[in-house]
């Protein structure tokens, strides 16, 4: 038997090869993705070939990550919940989609995962195996195994000498990419504690942020951010810089109770530094290009996109057809932003655009004003005339 496994380095996948091994007697592949988390593949294929996987494959997916997963997300403004910017579960159809393809080169007989079998990630996972590739066995061993917890994981790869980095005082379960990380285990799995400052991983805390605002400028074509503080750039490399710079002002931090797929309750934290700066400024060039109609009906989309994206549909015909209504709704999607970073808080302090309706004389209360007064009062009579007769309806019922 060969089995392609996505492959993090972390606890449970380095448990997963030798318990895999043992249970199927199989051969393994080892896949790793590249989407930003900072790994040095040299290092991870070692410890994989050292912890009995027979190949090992690693690629660069960052930028496809971004041009076919984030930015689709992104013009979406898809938050799920209305704060999380769904960096995990983007990556997810990404992986799956590959592991797929190098299943089929290498003949591969089934394709595994590491979740858990209360989280979402499996979901992500085998919804995107399914649909690709519906003849392939999925094995998800964390659902199967004697392991009752993250400490028997740990004296388990002790006693077969696998090379683990987590500890029990400091049991945090991390996935990284390039829009965002996330954290759990440990004190995070009390909402009501607040989050060790050692949780953080690429965002200072706001108090030991600089004491001084930085201004920044971003410039969007068609909702793409194609430019940063003036410079044109790819929008992989303003993501990898607003990492950066968002993380130093402390921006991103997201403390959140999520309503999982598998109906339980979770509290998540996440830092999106990127993410939150990037659909800040993007909201904001939208509510001055949209008419309002428009911009109010897709924050409805925007809702339901990232519930899609979310619950691992990333392949479906639903989606599909949402993705047309976006990609049209950015046509005009065009500017610039200028946003203070201060502290943890991320302020629009200045927006244009050459397709923007805000008319300054339609707006203005000085001598520029252009606006007809006076015909407001008819307006208003046609506009409330329903809730004019409902209210003389209500007086003839007392």
């Amino acid at each position: 038997m060969k089995i392609v496994l996505a492959y993090s380095g972390g606890l449970d996948t380095s448990v997963i090869i030798k318990w895999l091994k043992e249970k199927y007697g199989a051969e393994i592949i080892a896949y790793t993705a590249n989407i930003g988390q900072n790994i040095n593949p040299d290092e991870l294929r070692e410890k994989a070939l050292k912890t009995g996987a027979e190949k090992f494959y690693f690629e660069d997916l960052r930028e496809e990550f971004v041009n076919e997963f984030i930015l689709p997300a992104l013009k979406a403004g898809a938050l799920y919940q209305g704060k999380y910017p769904l960096a995990t579960a983007l990556s997810r159809p990404l992986i799956a989609k590959r592991m797929v393809e190098i299943a089929k080169k290498e003949k591969a007989d089934a394709v595994a995962h590491g979740c858990t079998g209360k989280g979402n990630d499996q979901v992500r996972f085998e919804i995107t195996f399914k649909y690709l590739a519906p003849e392939l066995k999925i094995i998800a061993p964390v659902r199967e195994w004697e392991f009752k917890s993250r400490e028997e994981e740990i004296e388990y790869a002790k006693k077969h000498r696998i090379p683990i980095q987590i500890t029990k005082e400091k049991p945090y379960s991390i996935d990284a990419n390039l829009w965002g990380y996330s954290v759990e285990c440990g004190i995070l799995e009390d909402p009501w504690e607040e989050p060790p400052e050692d949780a953080y991983q690429i965002t200072v805390s706001p108090q030991k942020a600089p004491s001084e605002p930085e201004y920044i400028e971003i410039e969007f074509e068609k909702g793409v951010p194609v430019s940063l503080n003036g410079k044109k750039l790819k929008p992989l490399e303003i993501i990898e810089k607003l990492r950066e710079i968002g993380g130093k002002h402390g921006i991103g931090r997201i403390d959140i109770i999520e309503d999982r797929l598998v109906g339980i309750k979770s509290r998540e934290i996440y830092e999106a530094p990127s993410a939150i700066i990037l659909h800040t400024a993007h909201d904001e060039i939208e509510k001055l290009v949209m008419e309002k109609n428009l911009w109010n009906f897709k924050k409805i989309i925007s809702q339901k996109y990232s519930q899609l994206v979310y619950y691992g549909l990333w392949f479906c015909e639903f989606k599909k057809c949402l993705d047309r209504f976006i990609e049209e709704s950015q046509k005009y999607v065009s500017g610039k932003v200028r946003i203070k970073l201060y502290k943890g808080n991320c302020q629009v302090v200045g927006r244009k655009s050459p397709y923007s309706l805000y008319i300054e004389e339609l707006a203005t209360y000085t001598e520029k004003d252009i606006f007809e007064h006076k015909s407001s009062k008819g307006f208003i009579d046609i506009f409330g005339l329903p809730i004019l007769l409902e209210g003389k309806r209500e007086k003839l019922e007392k």
